[in-house]
């Protein structure tokens, strides 16, 4: 584990004070290898299931952090995730930020399309994980690196 004020991605995002002001808790998780994709599933899951997620609305959430989390490392060397806690007072939610030092997404617009892949696979990745979250943004420079923010709210 990471702690936030030790960041190891040197990518400068705005997205990390997304909703600060909603934000109950912060922990950082590093992702180089399968095994802390393993593990972010898990920790996913665990807040998922604490805030009272249904079971498809956890199902969603892991899915699209499995990807995302499997595309920082796959597309940007590695990097890190921060997994956040929300509540506004009338509702809780949790919030993912992955962050990459890679090369960034040259065209962000073409990388959300569904068939659009630059590794040979089925190109569902960014689109597909967009979908299954209530909101996602992403902050790209090539050269730089790259920053995926989605939330789950609990309805």
């Amino acid at each position: 584990m990471v702690d936030a004020q030790t960041r190891t991605v040197l990518f400068e995002t705005p997205l990390l004070e997304h909703r600060r002001a909603q934000r109950t808790g912060r922990v950082t998780l590093r992702l180089r290898t399968d095994e802390d994709v393993v593990g972010v599933r898990k920790q996913v899951r665990e807040r998922a299931v604490a805030i009272g997620l249904s079971l498809i609305d956890q199902t969603k959430l892991v899915t699209a952090a499995s990807e995302l989390a499997r595309n920082t490392i796959k597309y940007g060397g590695g990097g890190e995730v921060h997994l956040d806690a929300f509540g506004d007072g009338a509702r809780l939610g949790i919030g993912l930020l992955f962050i990459d030092d890679g090369q960034g997404i040259s065209d962000i617009e073409s990388a959300l399309r569904d068939g659009f892949t630059t590794g040979g696979g089925l190109g569902l990745g960014l689109g597909g994980s967009k979908r299954l979250v209530d909101e996602f943004d992403i902050d790209s420079r090539p050269k730089e690196g790259t920053a995926v923010l989605i939330i789950k709210w609990k309805r």
